[in-house]
């Protein structure tokens, strides 16, 4: 990775692999190192072309970086994110839109009449869209550390509370939370402490 954020493209694929997965932590405390909101729209530019249900792609992003934003997402953390996330760098306040179906006209224009069918079953589309959002999420993540950056994702926060204080006027539903910055501080516990363990292929997959 370039410190710009950038991705090499000389380094191997399994270097960037190793860089996304093996080798990243999830980060609680980041350098004091701003991160533009540009970056953020890089890595949605890469990830709004990955796969999602009929290509409804419901993922919603607020890009929360200025001091009173910030201030206002701290109230509605619990108080095990607040003080991370009111120190991170940026915050991403991920949801999903439950109305994603009235842009299918451009995103399926094949699905002739898939919007006017959608339209009275709400059921159907937050089921559709908690999928497929979540989806999007963990291909922001990927998306994030592969320019460079470190990702707290978390779910410790008053999700009706958040919606009301900055999704009023569009109805999004918030999903996660991910404080994003350059690189852990030194005394960040996660970047410190022995690599939890993970399961193996044998323990977590069949081959049928």
């Amino acid at each position: 990775m370039t410190e710009s954020g950038s991705t090499d493209l000389s380094i191997s694929t399994r270097e960037m692999l190793d860089a996304i997965f093996a080798n990243a932590h999830t980060t609680n405390t980041f350098s004091d190192d701003a991160v533009d909101p540009a970056l953020i729209a890089q890595a949605y530019e890469d990830v709004r072309w990955a796969p999602t249900a009929m290509n409804s792609q419901p993922m919603r992003l607020t890009v929360v970086h200025t001091p009173a934003a910030k201030q206002q997402l701290g109230l509605q953390m619990k108080p095990g994110n607040r003080d991370k996330t009111l120190a991170a760098p940026l915050t991403i306040i991920a949801a999903w839109d439950p109305n994603w179906h009235d842009h299918l006209p451009h995103l399926a224009p094949h699905r002739d009449g898939a919007r006017e069918k959608l339209d009275p079953d709400l059921a159907v589309r937050e089921k559709m869209a908690k999928v497929s959002s979540h989806l999007q999420i963990g291909y922001l993540i990927v998306a994030l550390r592969a320019h460079g950056l470190h990702v707290g994702p978390m779910t410790g926060f008053n999700a009706a509370g958040v919606d009301e204080e900055f999704h009023a006027d569009n109805g999004w539903k918030t999903a996660v939370m991910i404080n994003v910055g350059w690189g852990p501080n030194d005394d960040d516990v996660n970047a410190v402490r022995d690599r939890a363990g993970r399961l193996s292929f044998d323990d977590a997959c069949q081959v049928v």
